[in-house]
């Protein structure tokens, strides 16, 4: 009677055992789709209306500036940025800009010291063009940022930092440039990061809901860093080592078990 009892509460200990890892490795697939709450009806009414600001420039920042007059030979002297060199890990990138110094300044050939430093590279063009005017005959001037550079970090295929070379980027578009998130990506807390004036700024995006269109942060800016969250089934497949261990455990109490029922 004893042993059966024993027999009895051991098999119960078993059972246990076995549910609790079987339900540890059930996974929700339910937050995979983007933009679920996109019905018909709401996609002809759809707007983003996320505001656009236009980025400033920043000390350390790397401009492409191009001046073009009708006379070529004149605009070959001005147009002489250097190279600057940037690393991220084991990737170098060449780029070819005017650095802005820690003062907010820029040096071009001819027309000296300009202060871009505070401005948006529409305000800088139209800086630099008053000034060519003093040396050159009808210059038309382009300024663009050469190292507008946004990192994504977690669950996407190709993690990294990114130049991108359009100032309006959405975070939509540097997720592609990542290869789109890994299946164990959390799609309902993507992280952005961002330094303004000295200050960090989190925001959280959600891609399976629309809102993510009138997220403040739906429009990124330069030296911004994206961070995708695990979810539950990576969690789950980084300690599969302890759930082999529980395997392991199982089948070595059942071992005991069996000779122990076959000795009584």
């Amino acid at each position: 009677m004893i042993h059966d009892f024993n027999r009895k509460r051991i098999r119960e200990i078993m059972i246990g055992i076995t549910g609790i890892c079987l339900i540890s490795s059930c996974v929700s697939t339910k937050n995979v789709t983007y933009f679920q709450d996109l019905s018909p009806a709401k996609r002809s009414e759809l707007e983003t209306v996320a505001k656009f600001t236009e980025p400033i420039i920043q000390p350390d920042d790397i401009l492409s500036i191009t001046i073009n007059t009708t006379d070529p030979q004149s605009t070959a002297i001005v147009n002489q940025p250097s190279t600057t060199i940037l690393t991220y890990g084991t990737f170098r990138q060449d780029i070819t800009g005017f650095i802005v110094d820690k003062n907010g300044e820029i040096k071009i050939t001819q027309l000296g010291t300009v202060k871009v430093g505070g401005l948006t590279t529409f305000e800088a063009r139209e800086r630099i063009t008053k000034l060519a005017r003093k040396e050159l005959k009808d210059p038309a001037v382009s300024v663009r940022f050469a190292n507008f550079k946004v990192s994504v970090l977690g669950e996407v295929n190709r993690p990294g930092s990114y130049n991108v070379s359009n100032e309006k980027v959405n975070i939509l578009d540097v997720l592609s440039l990542a290869g789109d998130l890994t299946i164990y990506g959390k799609r309902e807390n993507i992280t952005v990061i961002r330094e303004l004036n000295n200050k960090k700024e989190i925001g959280r995006l959600n891609l399976n809901t629309t809102d993510i269109f009138n997220n403040p942060f739906y429009y990124l800016k330069q030296n911004d860093i994206v961070y995708v969250e695990p979810n539950k089934a990576k969690v789950i497949s980084v300690n599969a080592g302890a759930r082999t261990t529980a395997a392991v455990l199982i089948s070595a109490i059942s071992t005991i078990v069996l000779i122990f029922t076959r000795l009584n």
